[in-house]
């Protein structure tokens, strides 16, 4: 028939329609809520400014990756095996699944959900139903038959005003902050196990200096005690040798329960028992590359940091939803359609002549909803606004994160040195001490006290030593590193969450 739009014409035209405008307001990044350099002060004198200088990487962290940074071999295999069996990093991939499978749900509704349709009836109608003779028949009718089958859609929304695509929008980014939070949580768990390593290393290490002073202590004791049992020495002697090795004694107990609950602690972290065949582990020091990495500008923390784009992705989706709040107010364009066939009797079903269609445009216009759209409204800006503070908040920690680690990091350098001359000064001193005992010059408490004193020392070397190795593990985390096993060969441009995101239409 002339002048009459077909079904699937009207839906092909219908959805050519689709890319119209959105009511998202335009996105612009927030201004930075910290300061444009890193602090400044004798702290920070070994930290730089982020140039490459003597003893420095070039690279930044977020572009190192974790086999170019962490470079003991046994540290490597088990990085490796916490990415593959960590269950945080499953439950994270899971969730960006998650969030995936739920943008194809709300990305769907932009298109009509076409199906195919067939159906038969069979009513046997009552005297008074009207049908108890078929016309040009002249017979009862003893069984009413209607066959039908098609092809169609319904309660299809015309987006008119954004609302769907402003809701399609909005899972996307919500997807994409899903995204940047798994490489977070695998970010944070190679820091955590390599955290992990090195201080069950500096227990090995507490333990073997432990061990050599108790066998030390031990052939004094021996020592000492032939010595008292001849008459050359006093009973206070005696005990106050007793005393060191006790303690020394009660140390070792304490650093083997650590070495255990260190291999633990790793265990959970790779989230499956760790392997016998593993590799020999590297010297303690040597797991890390000892060069400092360029800290960069505190802006630049705004597209390396995983977790501040998520928080950046999360404000987009709610931006996004304030669009799909205001689309409705607007009215909605509602369509139904259908092309198919239908027949009182099957075998005319699908003949020329049983052809059927129909199409029925509905349109919905909110004109009293106590409130309701407004309210939806100011939940989604007060949800923005709560989420703009959540991302400013995630650059201040990412900022005091950086800031803390680069003090830390020239500071436990200038210990360390200290604490090593302190060592040597501490075992020059036991062994003059040792040398006037053994000449009769002295008494034995002179002894016991310089063995006590570079007995501590030590101990302080090794606490100190772990704590600058873990720091560089946590400058390369805090700076955005250990997402990628390995850096690429050619430096790519930074990749941006949002900057100024422009709006549709």
């Amino acid at each position: 028939m002339k002048g009459v739009l077909h079904p699937r014409r009207a839906a092909l035209l219908l959805m050519a329609a689709l890319p119209g405008c959105t009511m998202i307001p335009d996105y612009k990044r927030p201004a930075l809520p910290v300061s444009a350099a890193w602090p400044q002060g004798a702290a920070y004198h070994a930290s730089g400014t982020g140039q490459t200088g003597p003893g420095q990487i070039g690279t930044a962290a977020s572009d190192l990756g974790w086999r170019d940074f962490f470079v003991d071999p046994r540290l490597q295999a088990v990085i490796a095996l916490a990415v593959r069996e960590n269950r945080d990093l499953r439950s994270a991939a899971y969730a960006v699944i998650q969030a995936q499978g739920q943008y194809r749900v709300q990305h769907a509704s932009l298109f009509p959900q076409i199906g195919a349709t067939g159906q038969a009836i069979y009513q046997g109608p009552s005297d008074n139903a009207g049908l108890s003779f078929a016309p040009g028949l002249g017979r009862n009718v003893g069984t009413f038959r209607y066959y039908s089958a098609g092809i169609g859609f319904s309660s299809y929304e015309i987006d008119l005003f954004g609302r769907i695509r402003s809701l399609s929008r909005e899972a996307t980014d919500e997807m994409m902050s899903q995204a940047e939070n798994q490489r977070g949580v695998l970010i944070s768990v190679i820091s955590q196990v390599a955290t992990t390593y090195v201080a069950w290393l500096a227990d090995h290490e507490q333990l073997r200096v432990t061990e050599q002073t108790l066998a030390s202590q031990q052939e004094s004791l021996r020592l000492t005690q032939a010595r008292f049992d001849r008459g050359e020495t006093d009973q206070l002697t005696l005990r106050q040798v007793e005393t060191e090795v006790e303690q020394a004694a009660a140390n070792r107990a304490q650093y083997q329960r650590q070495v255990a609950q260190d291999e633990n602690q790793l265990v959970l972290l790779v989230g499956a028992p760790l392997p016998a065949d593993l590799p020999p582990p590297a010297p303690f020091g040597h797991q890390t590359v000892m060069a400092d990495l360029p800290a960069g500008v505190p802006s630049d923390l705004l597209d390396r940091r995983p977790d501040v784009v998520s928080a950046e992705y999360a404000l987009l989706s709610a931006n996004d939803d304030i669009g799909a709040a205001r689309a409705a107010f607007f009215p909605r364009l509602i369509l139904t359609a259908s092309d198919g066939v239908s027949s009182l009797q099957f075998r005319n079903l699908f003949t020329s002549g049983g052809t059927a269609w129909g199409i029925n445009p509905q349109i919905q216009v909110p004109l009293l909803t106590w409130g309701q759209n407004e309210g939806s409204l100011q939940v989604s800006k007060a949800r923005r606004n709560q989420r703009l503070m959540a991302y400013e908040k995630a650059i201040q920690t990412a900022f005091r994160e950086v800031s803390d680690a680069l003090a830390a990091r020239s500071t436990y350098l200038d210990q360390s040195r200290q604490i090593d001359a302190l060592v040597v000064s501490s075992a020059d001193a036991y062994r003059l001490a040792r040398m006037r005992f053994d000449a009769g010059v002295d008494s034995y408490l002179t002894t016991l006290d310089s063995q006590r004193t570079l007995y501590t020392a030590q101990q302080n070397q090794i606490v100190v030593q772990e704590a600058r190795y873990q720091n560089l593990i946590t400058v390369y985390r805090a700076l955005g590193g250990g997402w990628m096993e390995h850096a690429p060969v050619a430096t790519t441009p930074a990749r941006t969450a949002g900057g100024t995101r422009p709006t549709a239409g």
